[in-house]
C-alpha cells in the first residue's frame, strides 16, 4: 500500500466557462462589425461652403474675355478687375452682370460690396477644399481620370504630361453623394472629354480645386465647380454643368476665357415633398387653393452623404469591445482542485 495520496490529473482548459466563451467569441465578432460599419463612411464627403460666391456662374478677378458667341446661365462677376474687362455681351447672361463700376456691359448691375464678399467667400471655398486629406490619390500619371468610374470620395491627382481627363469619366452616387477632386497644378481636360454620372449623381455636388490653372479642350462636356487658383480657359465649344470661379488666391487675381461656350450654373434638384394622403376637397373647399409647392433650394451650401448614422454606430460597436475585452481579461481563472 502507497503512502502517497494519488495525484489528481490537471483539470482540462478547455471547454471555458460559457461566459468566457461567449466573451472570446463575441468580442471580435463584434469588432468586425464595427470595422465594417466604419468602413462604409470611408469615402463620405461633404460639399463645399460655396458661400456668395454659390450664385455666380462665372467669377474672376482680372478679366472674363469672351468670343462670341457664348451662353451663360447664372449670375457674372468681375473683382478687382473693372467691368470694362467683361467681353460678354447682356444677350449671353441669362443672369446679372456685377461690377465694380459704371464701365462695362449696358446691362451690368455695379455691386463692390457682393463682389468683394463673394471673391472672398471663393478664397475660404477654395482653401477648405485644399485642406481636406484626400480618400484617394490617384496614380502620378497620364491620364489619371479617364476611363474610371469613381465612387464618392475626396481624390486627388498631380499634373499630367497631356491631360488629366481623356475619354469619360463616371461619378457613381446618389443625388446626395459628394466628389472633390484636388489637382495639386494644372487641371487639363482633353478635346470631346466628358464627365457623365450614374445612380442619380449630380454635377452640384462634384468640386475641382486646381491649385494653378484649369483647361477645357474643345468640344468638352464637363461637370462640377471649378475652384481655380489663378485662371479658367476653355477652348470651343465647351459645356460646362457647374461653375468657373477663377483667382481663389489671396489677391483674387485670376482670369476666365471662353470661346463659344456654354456655362449652366448648377443646382442641385430638390428632394421631392413628402406628404400623407388627404381626402379631397368637397363643397366650399374645393375652390380653396392648396398651399403653394417650396421652389427648389439652391442655397449656398449643398449637403453631401450624412455619415454619421453607420459611423456613429461603428464607434459604438468599438466600444462595446473594448469593454468585452476587459470583462474578459479580468473574469476569474478556474482554480485547480
Amino acid at each position: 500500500m502507497s503512502i502517497f495520496a494519488p495525484t489528481r490529473a490537471r483539470p482540462a482548459t478547455w471547454p471555458l466557462r460559457p461566459g468566457a466563451l461567449g466573451l472570446r467569441i463575441g468580442a471580435p465578432l463584434v469588432a468586425l462589425l464595427g470595422a465594417v460599419l466604419l468602413a462604409n463612411t470611408a469615402f463620405a464627403a461633404t460639399a463645399i461652403n460655396l458661400g456668395t460666391a454659390a450664385r455666380f456662374a462665372i467669377l474672376a478677378g482680372d478679366a472674363i474675355t469672351n468670343v462670341p458667341t457664348s451662353v451663360v446661365d447664372g449670375d457674372v462677376g468681375l473683382t478687382p478687375g473693372t467691368g470694362a474687362a467683361i467681353d460678354l455681351t447682356c444677350p449671353e447672361v441669362s443672369g446679372t452682370i456685377y461690377t465694380v463700376d459704371l464701365a462695362g456691359p449696358l446691362c451690368r448691375d455695379v455691386d463692390p460690396g457682393l463682389l468683394t464678399t463673394a471673391k472672398n467667400a471663393l478664397t475660404t471655398a477654395y482653401n477648405s477644399a485644399a485642406g481636406l486629406t484626400p480618400d484617394s490619390t490617384l496614380a502620378d500619371a497620364d491620364n489619371q481620370l479617364g476611363g474610371e468610374t469613381l465612387v464618392p470620395g475626396v481624390y486627388r491627382f498631380t499634373g499630367a504630361t497631356t491631360a488629366n481627363l481623356i475619354g469619360n469619366l463616371t461619378l457613381s452616387g446618389s443625388s446626395a453623394d459628394v466628389w472633390i477632386f484636388q489637382a495639386t497644378s494644372t487641371l487639363v481636360t482633353a478635346a470631346n472629354s466628358s464627365v457623365s454620372f450614374i445612380g442619380g449623381a449630380q454635377a452640384c455636388n462634384v468640386f475641382w480645386q486646381v491649385g494653378s490653372a484649369a483647361t477645357l479642350g474643345a468640344n468638352s462636356d464637363f461637370a462640377g465647380t471649378i475652384l481655380a487658383h489663378d485662371d479658367i480657359s476653355l477652348a470651343a465649344n465647351v459645356t460646362v454643368d457647374g461653375r468657373l470661379l477663377a483667382g481663389g488666391q489671396a489677391n483674387h487675381a485670376g482670369a476666365v476665357t471662353l470661346i463659344s461656350d456654354t456655362i449652366v450654373r448648377s443646382d442641385c434638384a430638390a428632394a421631392p415633398p413628402t406628404s400623407s394622403p388627404t381626402a379631397a376637397p368637397t363643397g366650399s373647399d374645393a375652390s380653396s387653393p392648396g398651399p403653394k409647392a417650396s421652389p427648389p433650394d439652391t442655397g449656398t451650401e449643398s449637403t453631401g452623404p450624412a455619415s454619421s448614422g453607420p459611423g456613429v454606430i461603428g464607434y459604438v460597436l468599438v466600444l462595446i469591445t473594448l469593454a468585452l475585452s476587459i470583462a474578459l481579461f479580468k473574469a476569474p481563472k478556474r482554480t485547480e482542485r
